[in-house]
């Protein structure tokens, strides 16, 4: 029996060491006889090259729908309110000591606040008649004095100002980034309605969402997507920071999607042409389609813009569906001659077949630049 087993093993461990000698002299010689492959785990996701080395200037397009949940860094003004007092004199403390809606509140009485309650706490137990605010305003640092009132309504002492410290909405995956897991989103940054300041990051969430409707872009009405969010409690990334330029942070899981998994290259603005090109965008549940426009107009300034290129949707199904280019498509990739160009950013009010975009590059750069930062 050990006989036969000897005789019948002898020739696999023969083939097997012959083998990786031929592996071992193949690769020596540069030889690469195995297909590049990625791998992800997460944040941690890796891009493996056909020479194994990780592959860091390549991106996969997104255009997946997202939910965007941010807890903003600092406490914003977005308000400034009368309060009766018990007297029955109507009085606006905030407006009256030079506050301004826009102004974020850093501190008061040397107390960081970072929350509506944080105000309500600090100014409701002072025993003082008046409290300094450590405010920013723009690029400016300024220390205001303000006096609180005792409001008739509650029994409450209050400085008259509405504050915001969060924010959610939808949008669309630009690229993720598979050599370090980070993504890019949006194309522009998330603002306050009120106010129109680029809110601060102090912690958000990237989350999956689904389109539940469109309202149909018409001259002089902007069209819109409605989504939801689902699997809130299973986000798909954290977000770092929040520019001018995009939404950036780092994802979880893998965030290609059935239409475009593979990586390519980031165009510079001088490899970008005017003519045919495609975007990638959801219009129907959590599905990415890809659909055809034309960049008309290239801007090359030295300076950082979101509106780089003038774009026009030609495909008749995009614009059957929304008309055109609509809120919440905002960081829907563009992509020409195999590479990523850019991102939808805005859209023609009075022409919604058209729309301005941000490079790529661009996005990368602001990306970088936070990382160094």
């Amino acid at each position: 029996m050990s006989r036969v087993f000897v005789r019948f093993i002898k020739p696999i461990f023969i083939v097997v060491i012959l083998l990786s000698i031929g592996l071992s002299v193949l690769h020596m010689c540069g030889i690469q006889i195995f297909e590049p492959e990625s791998i992800f785990t997460g944040a941690e996701s890796r891009m493996i090259a056909a020479d194994g080395e990780i592959s860091s200037d390549m991106v996969i397009p997104g255009g997946r729908s997202i939910g965007v949940k941010l807890d903003v860094e600092d406490v914003l003004v977005v308000g400034l309110e009368e309060i009766r007092t018990e007297n029955g004199s109507v009085v606006n403390p905030g407006l009256d000591a030079g506050l301004q809606i826009g102004d974020m509140i850093l501190a008061i009485d040397g107390m960081e606040v970072h929350s509506a309650d944080d105000v309500i706490s600090i100014v409701g137990n002072t025993d003082k008649k008046s409290v300094r605010l450590k405010v920013g305003r723009k690029d400016e640092l300024r220390y205001i004095d303000v006096k609180p009132v005792l409001s008739a309504e509650d029994g409450k002492y209050r400085l008259g100002v509405w504050v915001r410290e969060e924010t959610a909405g939808i949008g669309t995956l630009t690229y993720y980034r598979p050599y370090d897991g980070s993504f890019g989103a949006l194309g522009h940054g998330i603002t306050d309605v009120e106010t129109g300041s680029i809110l601060k990051v102090a912690d958000g969430q990237l989350l999956d969402a689904r389109v539940v409707s469109l309202k149909e872009g018409k001259k002089g009405e902007p069209g819109e997507i409605r989504g939801i969010f689902y699997e809130a409690d299973e986000p798909l990334g954290s977000l770092s920071r929040n520019t001018e330029y995009g939404l950036f942070g780092y994802a979880y899981t893998d965030l290609s999607s059935s239409e475009y998994s593979q990586p390519v290259y980031v165009a510079e603005p001088d490899e970008i042409e005017t003519g045919k090109a495609y975007i990638l965008t959801t219009v129907e549940e959590n599905q990415v389609e890809k659909f055809d426009i034309k960049i008309e107009k290239i801007n090359r300034d030295s300076e950082p813009s979101t509106k780089s290129m003038v774009i026009r949707v030609t495909d008749d199904r995009l614009i059957e569906k929304s008309g055109g280019i609509i809120q919440g498509m905002s960081g829907s990739p563009v992509v020409q001659n195999g590479k990523l160009v850019g991102a939808v950013t805005h859209v023609f009010v009075n022409d919604p077949t058209r729309g301005y975009g941000i490079f790529a590059s661009t996005m990368i750069e602001q990306s970088e630049n936070g990382k160094k930062s």
